[in-house]
């Protein structure tokens, strides 16, 4: 017969075994259809991958939503491509949804519960997240190379971009 600890031991061993499997977040994640998706769904193919996180009532998103747009627009048949991830969850879809039609936003979006995104963006950069918007920057490869909280200049992203290709020369 296992002790408390032990079953402790065992229990806490493997939770910390699944957070690191790729694609185990999937849960947290959906599309707007209710498809579980994660970030490694999109992550790894080739190109960058410039994570949005944002919410509806997000003044700085609002403001910010038309950039990353274009960014998306101009980058994703070459070299880059964006991904939005809304805190709003299940409770405030239907005004994530208005945010994506009034921003004619062209990049996937996916929906999460609040505190789920925000332990997500904890677990994989080690910060705290403090609101939206925050980035996260994934290399072709997949791997994470970088997180921001608050808005950044897309002219930031394409010279960190730049910068990154030309180190890895």
């Amino acid at each position: 017969m296992k002790t408390t600890k032990q079953r402790t031991f065992f229990v806490v061993t493997m939770l910390t075994w699944l957070l690191l499997i790729p694609g185990v977040h999937a849960g947290v994640l959906e599309d707007f259809d209710g498809n579980p998706k994660a970030i490694s769904d999109y992550s790894g193919k080739g190109k960058w991958l410039i994570v949005m996180i944002w919410a509806s009532d997000c003044h700085v998103c609002n403001q910010e939503a038309h950039a990353y747009v274009d960014f998306h627009f101009a980058h994703s048949d070459e070299d880059a491509q964006v991904l939005g991830i809304t805190i709003d969850g299940h409770a405030k879809k239907a005004e994530a949804e208005k945010f994506i039609e009034r921003h004619k936003i062209n990049f996937p979006n996916l929906i999460g519960e609040p505190a789920a995104v925000a332990d997500l963006f904890s677990q994989l950069t080690g910060a705290y997240f403090a609101g939206t918007p925050a980035f996260l920057f994934y290399d072709p490869k997949g791997e994470l190379r970088a997180q921001q909280l608050g808005a950044v200049p897309t002219e930031l992203i394409e010279d960190f971009i730049k910068q990154q290709v030309t180190v890895t020369k």
